[in-house]
């Protein structure tokens, strides 16, 4: 059940509209399918960056305080529900504003486009933070820690990435219905924000019932 938890959660997050989507298309927009691909995975690869990163800091902590990892698992479902609500407040002016246009992003060949697209992700504090608060939730006290966070989070990554390759594909089809993809977008943001609440809420009161 946990697992399926997981894997729900991921995907409504995977497919809603943000910064790495925006980016993919950009880099579409400006250097054609190539490019866009390569960022794909230069984003998948700078999101296995924090895996690993949020894998070995949480181990770390456990074998100093089991009292500690608990705190970061309750700080991590508010954190969920904090981006939740985030979500469902978001302004619809913003739906059309994150728009990438057509002009504007240079092409620089499918290997900048590889390296940037890691760069970007990398340097993203909000994806850092996103693992830290997300991946705990999920884990087994019984099993090693370690293997389960990367098995979730490399899971959290194939799924964006899967997405962000779909997204270059049908980049031309999304930029020529402006109107149609912020209501798209709008609606799978509040699809999203209601489910970070829910999950977030969920797994803290279940918590605090065992």
């Amino acid at each position: 059940m946990s697992f399926i938890a997981f894997l729900l959660a991921a995907v409504v997050l995977a497919v809603t509209p943000g910064p790495g989507i925006a980016y993919v298309v950009a880099r579409t927009v400006a250097g054609g399918r190539s490019e866009g691909l390569a960022s794909c995975i230069g984003t998948g690869l700078g999101g296995m960056l924090h895996v690993f990163a949020a894998a070995l800091g949480l181990s770390l902590l456990v074998a100093q305080s089991a009292v500690a990892f608990n705190v970061v698992k309750y700080l991590g479902a508010a954190y969920l529900v904090y981006l939740g609500i985030r979500m469902l407040m978001r302004k619809t002016e913003s739906f059309a504003v994150e728009a990438v246009p057509s002009q504007g992003a240079a092409s620089r060949g499918a290997r900048r486009a590889l390296f940037e697209g890691i760069v970007v992700e990398a340097l993203n504090v909000k994806t850092a933070l996103f693992f830290l608060a997300f991946l705990p939730q999920f884990a087994s006290a019984s099993s090693p820690l370690v293997p389960q966070l990367v098995w979730l989070g490399t899971i959290c990554v194939v799924l964006n990435t899967l997405v962000d390759v779909v997204v270059v594909f049908m980049a031309q089809r999304l930029l020529k219905s402006g109107a149609a993809r912020a209501a798209r977008a709008r609606l799978l943001t509040r699809v999203s924000g209601v489910t970070m609440v829910s999950l977030g809420a969920f797994l803290a009161l279940a918590r605090r019932e065992a």
